[in-house]
């Protein structure tokens, strides 16, 4: 390999605003993956560099930055975890330049040329959440926190439904903009609501903040709480005495006890140390973007948009929950429901 001929990657991650709690994890779980891709070989016989971008600003900033770096061929292709509102504002402005690798769970229906996704979606991840705790825990009335942008917008309106499959009802709903730490209008509207379940669509800090108020509101012991977005960092972050009663589904979680993710947990520790940012679901996606991106190029034996699209069968890795496939543009993946026991994630089921 010759560092002349240097594969770059954007890596679009919060690095400011509410998600910037968990944006080191994902910055060191992509690393990792980097440097074992360049330990073995590198992407197509070149060596691959990230270049990080904050994902965590206004989407048309967010969108402008990564355009004009695509623009000038100074990246050859775009991995990265950041909200829908970003991938909508990005997605059309490089569709059919570089290969774009979204990493988030989100609401759905991405088909942009070039775009993979191997995040969660509402189908997949919430619906089986939804229907496991109504049947064990007899909840039927839903009550949706979310904030106020795309993938909580139309998530919630993918909870009406599911709440009904479910044999419940969602009782309200409250939206908030991003950065918001005051919750006290939202808590009295659930505790009016009468909810059995809150389920929450808050990102980041936000979400710590609305789970710290919540258990100040002493609503932790009378309500579940279900989030489809709820991280080690953020768990962490929240403090162990407004964790009760509280619940997430994800495709990957730190204590996964496979031998793949335990494996993936000594590595990482390995390469950045004990007092690293505690590896969470969400810097794992970063881990996996990258993996999937050497995938498709391995299988297509080129980074041409066209040509990976054009390019026949699915594409495979082998990544912390084991062999994954990309069928068309979207990962297939195994979904785990935990419960949060203080500061870390106890597994209880594979939906």
């Amino acid at each position: 390999m010759h560092p002349e001929a240097e594969l770059t990657v954007a890596l679009v991650i919060p690095l400011s605003g509410p998600a910037g709690v968990f944006g080191p994890s994902c910055e060191l779980s992509a690393r990792l993956a980097v440097g074992e891709l360049n330990d073995a070989g590198g992407l197509l016989g070149r060596r691959v560099r990230l270049l990080p971008v904050d994902g965590g600003r206004a989407p048309t900033q967010v969108a402008a930055e990564v355009e004009a770096l695509v623009s000038i061929g100074a990246v050859d292709a775009v991995i990265g975890w950041h909200i829908s509102a970003v991938r909508r504002e990005l997605a059309p402005r490089i569709a059919g330049r570089v290969p774009y690798v979204y990493t988030a769970q989100y609401e759905g229906g991405e088909s942009t040329p070039g775009v993979f996704v191997t995040g969660e979606t509402p189908a997949r991840q919430l619906l089986p959440a939804m229907r496991l705790l109504a049947e064990s825990h007899r909840v039927r009335r839903w009550f949706v926190m979310g904030n106020d942008y795309v993938w909580p917008r139309v998530t919630a309106r993918a909870a009406l439904r599911y709440a009904r499959a479910c044999g419940g009802r969602v009782c309200g709903q409250e939206f908030v903009p991003l950065g918001t730490q005051d919750y006290a209008a939202a808590l009295r509207a659930i505790d009016r609501s009468g909810a059995d379940v809150v389920l929450m669509l808050l990102i980041g800090e936000d979400a710590v903040h609305f789970n710290r108020a919540y258990a100040a509101h002493g609503l932790h012991q009378r309500a579940l709480r279900l989030s489809t977005h709820m991280d080690e960092n953020m768990l962490l972050a929240t403090g162990a005495d407004a964790t009760e009663n509280l619940w997430a589904a994800a495709g990957y979680f730190e204590t996964l006890a496979t031998a793949e993710s335990l494996d993936f947990n000594g590595r990482y520790a390995a390469r950045f140390g004990t007092h690293a940012p505690v590896l969470s679901s969400l810097g794992e996606s970063c881990y996996e973007g990258v993996r999937l991106l050497a995938a498709l190029a391995d299988r297509a034996r080129s980074l041409d948009v066209r040509t990976l699209m054009r390019a026949g069968g699915p594409a495979a890795y082998e990544g912390p929950r084991g062999t994954v496939l990309l069928h068309g543009n979207h990962v297939d993946q195994p979904i785990y429901l935990a419960r949060a026991d203080a500061f870390t994630f106890d597994i209880v089921a594979q939906l």
